[in-house]
């Protein structure tokens, strides 16, 4: 099977590559901006006729898109995800290679939803920012194009290759700039938004199989478990070795911040022992604001703000029937696992 991996270079592009290199029956081309790609091309400002040339060239069977954007104003976000799929989408029509289109799309189209549900796919979409709006554009031009094709409406990916932006990734940097300086407890925010995070290196098996599959329309790639950021900080902290305190700061009007968890340090710590290298990409899944830090390095006034500028609310969880049904895919990397790899590679820094 032929394949074309478009956006090869980013987080969720890379582990595709790399899943789809493993299979001996797979011929992979990879075109992108980057240096890696086998060919260079920029989406966003590439010609429909220059690209379905390429594609009469090679004659792909599979065209999967990781490609675009995830920060910059509503302009550059359209540009990267919206006008380039479009590109996609009307150079599939004029070539004569009949290729099966995968799409991703990510959880940020649906925008918020009332907590403790399942988003389904047939859930009517209303993104929350101009992200959120420039992929579900993509995706509506995906679906009526006409092609063979599907979109793969990714949560909230997690695991090796992280990008530092994001907050697990900012969660994992502070406390390990924490161990660094000996501190014995750590201020955060924002820790109760929940989110359906999921293994990068399932997402990646998940467009394998749907590149196998005759599935087509949106299909949810997720756990269909939602997580409390407090949560998924207390296992980074123990996975970590972390023996300080995280105290959150944000607490409901009228009560007292308490602390979330205090992690007592393992008899054996091996938050670094167990690091082993992964290459990764560099593009996060989804748009991450930087984090706020105010005071000093440690104590009271070290307080760290991860928001979750999804526009997606407090509450995110996947309803993953139909990847199971239509493409024979669950996930099957623990979160536990996905936090270890994070702190691997923020602990190679110390």
């Amino acid at each position: 099977m032929r394949v074309l991996l478009l956006g090869s270079g980013g987080f969720l592009g890379r582990y595709v590559a790399e899943h789809l290199l493993a299979d001996p029956a797979v011929q992979l081309t990879a075109l992108g901006r980057g240096d890696d790609a086998d060919v260079r091309f920029d989406l966003s400002n590439g010609s429909p006729g220059a690209l379905t040339r390429f594609l009469n060239a090679v004659h792909p069977g599979v065209v999967i898109n990781c490609a675009g954007a995830t920060r910059g104003g509503a302009r550059e976000l359209t540009r990267h995800n919206t006008v380039a799929v479009a590109t996609v989408c009307e150079s599939l029509r004029r070539s004569g290679c009949g290729a099966r289109l995968v799409q991703i799309g990510c959880s940020a189209e649906y925008g918020p939803s009332q907590p403790g549900s399942s988003t389904a796919e047939d859930a009517v979409p209303r993104p929350g920012g101009p992200y959120g709006v420039s992929k579900l554009a993509a995706t509506e031009l995906v679906l009526g194009s006409g092609l063979d094709a599907v979109v793969l409406r990714v949560f909230s990916p997690v695991g090796p290759g992280t990008p530092a932006g994001s907050p697990l990734g900012r969660l994992a940097e502070a406390m390990r700039r924490a161990m660094q300086s000996g501190e014995s407890e750590l201020k955060l925010s924002g820790l109760g938004v929940q989110r359906d995070f999921v293994d990068v290196r399932d997402v990646a098996r998940a467009v394998h199989a749907a590149s196998l599959s005759a599935a087509q329309g949106v299909v949810n790639i997720g756990t269909g478990r939602a997580v409390r950021l407090r949560e998924a900080a207390s296992v980074l902290a123990r996975v970590a070795g972390f023996g300080g305190a995280l105290h959150e700061i944000d607490s409901p009007p009228g009560r007292v911040p308490a602390a979330v968890g205090h992690i007592p340090a393992p008899a054996h710590p091996h938050g670094m022992a167990h690091a082993h290298a992964t290459a990764h990409g560099h593009a996060p899944a989804h748009p991450q604001a930087a984090a706020e830090h105010g005071g000093g390095p440690g104590g009271a006034g070290n307080a760290t703000t991860y928001p979750y500028p999804d526009g997606c609310g407090s509450w995110q969880q996947a309803d993953v029937r139909t990847a199971r049904d239509r493409l024979g895919w669950r996930s099957r990397i623990p979160l536990e696992e996905s936090l270890a790899d994070i702190w691997m590679e923020a602990a190679c820094r110390i």
